[in-house]
């Protein structure tokens, strides 16, 4: 397998969430956060909900760099949270939560507010989003077919969402059931072509489904305003180092969908179905339980076994980036250390004390 130009970049967006330093309830900081953070020449994007904050990378052509770029932007981040007398926080959802979350005050979040009601006002959901080049949008369309029964396992490597309302929600990833709640998310429909893809989005956008083409939250999408196919599957990752292998795994996945597409190969048709079972058993088991292999067709395996598996698929793509080693051991680290929701559990048994959560999470946002 090789490819015909040069390695394809890759940026990253990861929401943050802003907390009580006492209590560990979400805050309505957004606004003074990204004064702060403006004043050091970092530019936050203000969330649906007015406690959420969002960094943005620039285009990165290797791993070290989007790494560094990361431990950066969550360290002004979180300086400017504490400015703001907030503290910032990489979970997909928060461990204890207010009644409601207060919306973003712009024409736009209000009207998604005033026609999605309480989807939109129960969120304070944190995800990060993997762009990755590709030369054109049909090549984002296969790319996106290909992509679509890998979706669980980077679901279930990245969940951080387990404990919510002061509990264990009983799933490694809660976001992502809470999410599913939104009519255009989820994993992406099979695409015939563009103009397929272009026809549902019509569809979901006359019927009244979306607001605009910015509501379309499948897991995977052509971006509307970069050349890049969007992987959106994930939580927010508890570690910058687990976002960098994310992002390396997207990268790499996008690559090996390119070469097959490029040979003739075609994508295989996962039954919608069955995807939905394999995310939902994602969502609940994450990194340390059973997934649901689609493509070899096996009920269940040991999630740790189907990533490995899909990590031999992926070889020529991180022998091509020079990454394989270094994805190979921080796989290993986590399937022993533990991801964020293994580290919340693990919080969480010991006293069933949200602030324990919160600490370790606090604590990880920052680990380099």
């Amino acid at each position: 397998m090789s490819w015909t130009v040069k390695p394809p970049s890759v940026g990253v967006e990861e929401e943050f969430l802003l907390v009580d330093p006492s209590t560990g309830e979400p805050v309505a900081r957004n606004i003074e956060v990204a004064e702060y953070a403006a004043a050091r020449g970092v530019d936050l994007q203000l969330e649906l909900t007015s406690c959420q904050v969002e960094t943005a990378t620039e285009v990165s052509r290797t791993s070290s760099q989007l790494r560094q770029q990361i431990n950066e932007l969550r360290a002004v981040a979180a300086e400017s949270a504490e400015k703001a007398g907030a503290r910032l926080l990489a979970v997909g959802l928060p461990p204890t939560v207010p009644h409601s979350f207060p919306l973003t005050d712009t024409p736009r979040y209000r009207e998604i507010g005033e026609r999605f009601g309480m989807i939109a006002h129960e969120q304070g959901i944190c995800g990060c989003h993997v762009h990755v080049e590709v030369p054109n949008r049909d090549a984002a369309i296969a790319v996106s077919n290909w992509l679509r029964p890998w979706l669980p396992m980077l679901l279930a490597l990245t969940a951080n969402s387990a404990i919510y309302r002061n509990a264990d929600s009983g799933h490694a990833s809660w976001r992502s059931v809470l999410w599913g709640r939104w009519p255009s998310a989820g994993p992406p429909p099979h695409f015939d072509s563009a103009e397929h893809y272009d026809a549902i989005v019509a569809l979901m956008n006359d019927s009244g489904a979306m607001l605009d083409e910015g509501m379309v939250y499948w897991d995977v999408r052509p971006s509307e305003k970069f050349p890049t196919v969007e992987i959106r599957v994930a939580d927010v990752p508890a570690t910058s180092a687990e976002t960098v292998l994310l992002a390396t795994l997207s990268r790499a996945a996008v690559m090996t969908a390119l070469a097959a597409d490029r040979g003739g190969e075609k994508a295989p048709k996962v039954d919608d179905h069955i995807l939905r079972a394999a995310y939902w058993k994602a969502a609940h088991d994450g990194l340390d339980g059973q997934t649901i292999d689609v493509i070899e067709g096996w009920a269940t395996a040991p999630t740790s076994r189907v990533l490995g598996e899909w990590l031999g698929l992926l070889q020529p793509a991180l022998d091509e980036l020079g990454d394989s080693e270094w994805v190979h051991a921080e796989l290993g680290r986590l399937l022993r250390d533990g991801n964020g929701a293994m580290r919340q559990r693990a919080a969480w048994r010991e006293r069933h004390e949200i602030a324990d959560v919160i600490a370790v999470a606090a604590e990880a946002t920052l680990e380099r």
